[in-house]
């Protein structure tokens, strides 16, 4: 991150978010020229400018992915670009299509055309692993957001700008996410509600989660996605005995007096998610403890740049579904004590 950051000026887009919030913390600590946060909410804007405490090279834009013109003014003389604004939850874009494609679509293409505009170096755009065969209005943006952030190099004409996407599961306890649902549920004595009882998802620390962000920024030459290799798969029916049997003695309850309620997927929602699909795991290499998703598109006539992947060794084809091998409750358990150890 230090070569990448030190002395750039970057902007975080959802700055304010689990993710963005994480990288405008880690970032700062490597000495950039500034770091500028461009946020549409102006209560999560100034809750953490009080939280950041006046650092000196923070700046804080009030406005939205939306808005292409306040994206391009902000974007001014930015060397590195982190997007992580997103609509990300699945019923919300379901029963509101449209928003979801203004913010997670058009939004991202007016990131785009910004950095491209500014010659920005580098930008990334943080990704999901619905993207993988969407079957819902979420996913689907965030896979034509990849597609979008993957091509672009195609009409970038002379511009340097280089683009690339990490993609990851459910991160621990991000705003929203299913663990932080079931610790207050059960702080109130439940029920704890679980959509399926066979219903599986990935899980990334949010260490992790900055960590793949970081090689992304100092890997990408252009057009790859960036998968962590170490995300774990859960039930989330065990999770939630995990949770209940470890939490309710810590609010003074009975776990066997925390009930489950069992209410139907949601609009959108499926049992399990993939990190890749088995055509695009023909193009995966392996590194370190990363696995890249090669660029996908050639235009005709272009030649194939020179990259240090072309000798990379590839994967076995097949799909890496959340079904396959999740943890038990015992590692669970151990996993939580381990990358979450302030919830026990």
């Amino acid at each position: 991150m230090v070569n990448c950051v030190e002395g750039k000026t970057v902007l975080v887009t959802g700055g304010t978010g689990s993710i963005g919030a994480e990288i405008v913390t880690h970032v700062l600590q490597f000495k950039p020229k500034v770091v500028r946060i461009l946020e549409h909410h102006e209560d999560s804007l100034f809750t953490f400018s009080r939280a950041l405490d006046g650092k000196s090279k923070v700046r804080y834009l009030l406005g939205d992915v939306r808005d292409a013109e306040r994206v391009k003014r902000g974007m001014e003389n930015v060397d590195i670009v982190f997007h992580a604004a997103a609509l990300k939850h699945v019923p919300l874009c379901e029963y509101n299509p449209f928003e979801a494609i203004s913010t997670n679509i058009i939004g991202t293409q007016n990131i785009i055309d910004a950095a491209l505009y500014h010659n920005v170096e580098k930008a990334v755009l943080i990704s999901s692993d619905k993207a993988v065969n969407p079957i819902n209005t979420m996913g689907a943006t965030k896979l034509l957001a990849e597609k979008l952030f993957t091509n672009a190099s195609h009409y970038r004409g002379m511009r340097k700008t280089i683009f690339s996407c990490t993609r990851f599961g459910n991160v621990i306890n991000s705003n929203g996410s299913v663990i932080k649902t079931f610790q207050e549920q059960i702080a109130q004595g439940g029920p704890v509600t679980i959509t399926h009882k066979e219903m599986t998802r990935f899980l990334i620390p949010t260490q992790e989660a900055i960590k793949l962000v970081v090689n992304t920024l100092n890997l990408a030459e252009g057009g790859e996605v960036f998968i962590l290799k170490k995300m774990v798969s859960v039930n989330i029916y065990d999770l939630a005995r995990v949770m209940i049997n470890e939490l309710a003695p810590k609010y003074g309850l009975r776990p066997d007096g925390i009930p489950v309620k069992f209410v139907g997927t949601r609009a959108g929602e499926r049992l399990h998610e993939t990190l890749m699909t088995y055509e695009e795991s023909q193009s995966v290499i392996e590194h370190e403890d990363m696995l890249i998703l090669l660029p996908q598109t050639e235009m005709p006539g272009e030649l194939p740049p020179q990259t240090k992947w072309r000798n990379a060794r590839g994967i076995d084809p097949g799909e890496f579904s959340s079904k396959n091998s999740p943890l038990n409750e015992g590692e669970i358990r151990e996993y939580l004590n381990r990358h979450a150890p302030s919830l026990f």
